[in-house]
């Protein structure tokens, strides 16, 4: 690690796009992977948390602690997980094995909490799932919100359409009262959502790549990674690769460049057939800044000489 590495915390919902950001994370030099919380969302919390400790065990990271969060988003009831979009247990096709660690006995809120307040101003905080862990710890510790040094969500459809409605993107729709907690806190809050990541397509022929050169740990996150691209082939024909939503994210934490951000006004829709939408409000204070643009070539060269 870099001595002016960021100290990073991830929140993840661990399905294919999160597996590949972590491992986009552990990779990278900029970043000191601190931590991992877990939220449900793709999968189940539990799920997310044995997904996330077999994706490190993968990569040979065993220093990491990971601790479970939310099972539920705060207000309204998840019931149904997408399955044939990351799998039946949200890594593709990849084999499942019991991860050698287990997740901390602490709950992912308390330890948000615990890590603003030892590390004031200090801590990224990327979020890449529904964005419950962090409405809680708000909830319980308000103070938090003025020790945070930089949020990063995935997350939002400021000028482009949904991908769960015509209007509403997943993480922000799964839990949209936690959403508005968090657009309300004065944070310091970069949206990168589809308006960018849509542009950012992970080609087939890298992943292959990726099995060929190296058939363990690149076998591995190509089993995870190809039955996403099929869902994407089955969504969006000719596309021939897939959204890297999440490791976006990550990247923007490396490299701010990778993107065009702008300050805007946005308020969540909580109610009506809107419901989800990150709306873009003419007047008023700018409540974050939402990535409009994205090198995405520049981006992918680099995600590709990291990841595997």
């Amino acid at each position: 690690m870099d001595v002016g590495a960021k100290l990073l915390i991830l929140d993840v919902d661990t399905g294919v796009d999160d597996a590949l950001a972590i491992a986009y994370a552990v990779r990278s030099p900029e970043l000191k992977l601190h931590g991992i919380t877990t939220c449900y969302g793709n999968v189940t919390v539990s799920e997310a948390a044995r997904n996330t400790l077999i994706v490190l065990e993968k990569l040979g990271v065993y220093d990491v602690p990971v601790f479970k969060g939310a099972e539920q988003p705060l207000k309204r009831k998840k019931e149904h997980y997408v399955r044939h979009i990351h799998g039946e247990h949200g890594l593709g096709e990849a084999e499942l094995f019991e991860p050698q660690n287990k997740p901390s006995g602490k709950n992912a809120v308390d330890y948000l909490i615990e890590q603003f307040r030892a590390y004031p101003k200090q801590i990224t905080l990327v979020m890449v799932g529904p964005l419950t862990n962090l409405a809680l710890a708000l909830q319980k510790a308000p103070d938090i919100a003025e020790l945070i040094g930089e949020l990063i969500i995935m997350g939002g459809a400021v000028r482009t359409r949904g991908n769960v409605t015509s209007h509403a993107e997943a993480n922000i729709h799964c839990d949209v009262d936690a959403a508005d907690i968090l657009f309300k806190a004065k944070l310091p809050l970069t949206v990168v959502g589809l308006d960018v990541t849509m542009e950012t397509l992970l080609p087939l022929s890298a992943v292959q790549q990726w099995r060929n050169e190296n058939p363990d740990i690149g076998g591995y996150f190509a089993d995870i990674t190809e039955f996403y691209i099929r869902f994407y082939e089955t969504r969006y024909p000719g596309s021939g690769g897939c959204a890297l939503h999440d490791p976006l994210a990550v990247g923007v934490a490396i490299d701010a460049s990778f993107v065009k951000r702008v300050p805007l006004n946005v308020a969540i829709d909580k109610t009506g057939d809107e419901i989800g939408r990150t709306r873009e409000l003419d007047d008023g204070e700018a409540t974050c800044e939402v990535c409009v643009e994205v090198d995405a070539e520049r981006f992918l060269t680099h995600f590709l000489s990291r990841v595997i």
